[in-house]
């Protein structure tokens, strides 16, 4: 039997998997979360095989409870309604042996998991194109703090306040973003380092 925790901050979508994957005779889901830390917390009280984790929760994003489980021997897989290519490398580079997006068939959602807890990579092979061609993050960490102000609708002063840096400075990085995500103006850059899945 495949123990399985699932980590999704909607509760509809972690009662669907949990239902759906709990009708497959050799698949038990025995712990849900809504959160990173919750996630992290569950897999203590339970002997869990393969985590299932959403990429976007509160209280830290799906990658940093990842990493936590990852380092204690867990199979991860990502899932998310994102299928960003950035969102895969960063998987990866997490610890998680796989990355599926949620509207895969049930069967093939199953067969995944039964994959990864076999130890094998797992990955939509679309995603794996698209994350290809889409190469490394070009962004730097502090571009990419810069960029997040600027996808909260943040002007130079707002993020310069925000982040502690001079106008200046913000205005070099905003340059920088654009030359990298070949954005039109400071929204669209972060909007396309968004969708790349490198924020």
């Amino acid at each position: 039997m495949i123990r399985i925790l699932i980590a999704d901050d909607q509760a509809l979508v972690r009662g669907a998997l949990a239902t759906l994957l709990d009708l497959e005779e050799d698949l038990e889901v025995v712990a849900q979360a809504s959160s990173g830390p919750e996630a992290i917390a569950a897999a203590q009280d339970t002997e869990i095989d393969v985590a299932l984790l959403d990429v976007e929760m509160p209280g830290g994003n799906g990658f940093a409870a990842c990493e936590t489980l990852a380092a204690r021997g867990i199979t991860v897989l990502m899932v998310t309604t994102f299928g960003r290519p950035g969102y895969v490398r960063r998987a990866f580079e997490a610890g998680a042996v796989g990355f599926v997006v949620k509207d895969a068939p049930a069967e093939e959602l199953a067969s995944r998991v039964r994959d990864a807890a076999a130890g094998k990579r797992v990955i939509d092979p679309e995603l794996a194109v698209d994350s290809l061609a889409a190469g490394i993050n070009p962004l730097t960490e502090r571009e990419i703090e810069v960029a997040r102000e600027a996808l909260r609708g943040g002007t130079v002063d707002e993020i310069a306040r925000a982040l502690f840096l001079s106008r200046g400075t913000v205005r070099n990085h905003v340059s920088a973003i654009l030359a990298k995500t070949g954005g039109r103006n400071r929204a669209d850059g972060a909007a396309k380092a968004r969708d790349n899945g490198w924020l």
